[in-house]
C-alpha cells in the first residue's frame, strides 16, 4: 500500500518554499515537486496543510484542494502499476504529480500582490545554497565550505560568461562548459575540478531524487584527470622534526604537537584539533570523525602519548588550518627537511611541475598520508591501517600511500641481495 505525505523543503525559510510530496510504497521512497510554494508560517506541519483559519484573504484552501488532488493522482498512479504488476519510477511520479492547469483557468499571470503561495520554481543556485546550509547539521564545517566554494565558482561563472545557471540551462554539456571555465578563468588543477563536479553531482542527485526539475543525468558530471602526486616525510624526517628544540618557541611547539598527533594516529587535523579528554584512553583513541561521522578506535602509539598528555591537561591549543601550515612549513626547514622535491599537477591533462625545497610543500594534510605509507613500511597489513584511517575504499586508500625512492631501493636490495 502507498502512503503520501507532504513537507517543506526549508521550513525555516522567511520566503515561499516548495512543498514536496513524499511517497512511499514497496520498500521504497521518492519525493517528488508538487509545483506549489509556500511562506512556511502559513504551514501546518502536523496536518500536512496550508493554514486556512485567519489567512481568509490568501488562496491557502485552492493550495490544499491542489495537495488533494496531487495526493489523489500519486496514489492512482500506484494503484494503476500495482494492478499490472509493476512499480512507478520517479520519471512517473514527477509527471503525475506536475501541476495541471485548469481549463478554466485564466491565462493572465498570477496576482503580484500575493506574497503567500505562488507556483514559480525555484531556480538552481538558491536552492543549491538552500541545500548546503541544510548540510550543516549534518556535515562538518569544512565540507559545507568546499561546497560554499563551488556555489561561489557557479555564480561567479554566470556571471563572468553571462551564463544563466537555473535547472533547465543545466543540461548536457554543462558539466564540460564548468570545467572549462574553472580551468582557464580559475586556474584549478584537474583533480579540483573533479572534486567540483562531483559537489554539483551530488546536488543534482539530491534535486532529482526531490522532485526538482533536473533535465540531465548527474552522472555524466565528471572530469578526466590525474591524481596528483602526494608528500609524505620520511621516518627520519619526521624523527629531526620530533628532535628539534623548541623551548623559546611556545607557539611552533603546540604546532608540531599538532602535526605529530596526525602523524602517529593518522587523524584528520580537523580531528585532531577536536580531541578532548574523553576521547583519550590508556591504549587507544575513540572517537567520532568530523568530516564523515564515522566512530574510529586508533592505537595510541608511544611517541603520540606524551602529546596526548597534553590534550588531557588543556595545555595543548588547537589553531586555523592556514595558520598552522604557516608553522609547518617553518618547523619543516629548521629540521632540515629540505632536499629538492618536484611536486607535479595537472590542468587539462597538461602537466605542471615545480621543483623547490621539500618544507615549502608540507601540510597539515601530510601528517595523515606519512602516517599511512610508514603504517605499511613498518609492515602493517593495509587493511589494518584502512580500519585505523575509516577508508572504505581501496582505490581512495592508495590515493595516501607514497612509495619512496629509498624504500623502494631498500626492497629491491632485500629481495635480491
Amino acid at each position: 500500500m502507498a502512503k503520501v505525505t507532504f513537507l517543506l523543503y526549508n521550513p525555516a525559510a522567511d520566503k515561499p518554499t516548495p512543498i514536496i510530496a513524499s511517497i512511499t510504497f514497496d520498500g521504497q521512497r521518492h519525493k517528488v515537486y508538487v509545483g506549489i510554494s509556500i511562506i512556511p508560517q502559513h504551514w501546518n506541519k502536523e496536518d500536512q496543510k496550508a493554514l486556512t483559519r485567519g489567512y481568509s484573504h490568501t488562496n491557502n484552501s485552492s493550495v490544499n484542494d491542489t495537495l488533494e488532488d496531487t495526493k489523489t493522482r500519486l496514489l492512482k498512479c500506484y494503484d494503476d502499476h500495482r494492478a499490472v504488476g509493476t512499480l512507478p519510477t520517479l520519471a512517473t511520479l514527477k509527471t503525475v504529480a506536475a501541476p495541471v492547469k485548469s481549463a478554466s483557468e485564466p491565462e493572465h499571470a498570477p496576482d503580484s500582490n500575493n506574497t503567500e503561495t505562488t507556483t514559480a520554481r525555484p531556480d538552481l543556485l538558491t536552492t543549491f545554497s538552500n541545500w548546503i546550509e541544510n548540510r550543516g547539521l549534518t556535515q562538518s564545517p569544512n565540507t559545507v565550505r568546499t561546497y560554499r566554494t563551488c556555489l561561489r565558482h557557479l555564480r561567479d561563472m554566470q556571471r563572468v560568461e553571462r551564463y544563466a545557471i537555473d535547472f533547465d540551462t543545466v543540461g548536457h554539456g554543462f558539466g564540460e562548459k564548468f570545467a572549462r571555465y574553472l580551468l582557464t578563468k580559475r586556474n584549478l588543477i584537474d583533480s579540483v575540478i573533479n572534486k567540483n563536479l562531483f559537489r554539483v553531482k551530488h546536488f543534482l542527485v539530491w534535486a532529482q531524487e526531490n522532485g526538482y526539475p533536473v533535465v540531465v543525468e548527474p552522472k555524466q558530471f565528471r572530469w578526466q584527470h590525474q591524481e596528483p602526486e602526494i608528500l609524505t616525510l620520511t621516518r627520519a624526517e619526521v624523527q629531526r622534526l620530533a628532535d628539534l628544540d623548541l623551548a623559546s618557541h611556545p607557539a611552533l611547539d603546540n604546532a608540531r604537537a599538532l602535526f605529530l598527533i596526525g602523524v602517529y594516529t593518522g587523524l584528520r587535523f580537523s580531528d585532531v584539533a577536536a580531541l578532548k579528554p574523553e576521547h583519550i584512553q590508556a591504549d587507544r583513541i575513540r572517537l567520532t570523525t568530523q568530516k564523515t561521522r564515522t566512530t574510529l578506535t586508533v592505537p595510541v602509539r608511544a611517541e603520540a602519548q606524551p602529546l596526548l598528555a597534553r590534550v588531557i591537561a588543556g595545555s595543548l591549543r588547537p589553531i586555523a588550518n592556514q595558520k598552522l601550515n604557516g608553522h609547518l612549513k617553518e618547523l619543516a626547514q629548521l629540521a632540515r627537511i629540505e632536499a629538492p622535491t618536484e611536486r607535479v599537477r595537472y590542468a587539462g591533462g597538461q602537466r605542471r611541475a615545480t621543483t623547490s625545497p621539500k618544507y615549502e610543500f608540507v601540510t597539515t594534510h601530510t601528517a595523515r598520508r606519512t602516517f599511512v605509507t610508514l603504517a605499511l613500511e613498518a609492515g602493517v597489513r593495509p587493511e589494518v591501517v584502512m580500519r585505523i584511517t575509516g577508508h572504505k575504499s581501496l582505490a581512495a586508500f592508495r590515493r595516501y600511500v607514497n612509495v619512496t625512492e629509498d624504500t623502494m631501493l631498500d626492497e629491491f636490495s632485500r629481495a635480491f641481495a
